[in-house]
């Protein structure tokens, strides 16, 4: 599990940070976090999606499938 962070992140950090990991991001992921992001969220469900979008890019494939399950489940 990811650590916990006692940092908030605002709306501004997680949309560059999902800009940041585009290019690794499946499609279709990718897509939903930003039809996500067009609405405004609790912080916790931003923090989530920050750590879950940090680092993706040096993340093993196998962590890389579960964190998009986890960030599907997240914007569902």
């Amino acid at each position: 599990m990811l650590g916990e962070c006692k940092l908030n992140h605002s709306h501004e950090d997680v949309v560059k940070k999902l800009e940041s990991q585009k290019s690794v991001l499946p499609i279709d992921v990718s897509e939903k976090l930003d039809q996500f992001l067009n609405d405004t969220h609790p912080q916790e469900t931003l923090n989530t999606l920050f750590h879950l979008l940090k680092k993706y890019d040096l993340a093993s494939s196998e962590e890389q499938q579960d964190r998009n399950k986890q960030l599907l489940a997240l914007v569902s």
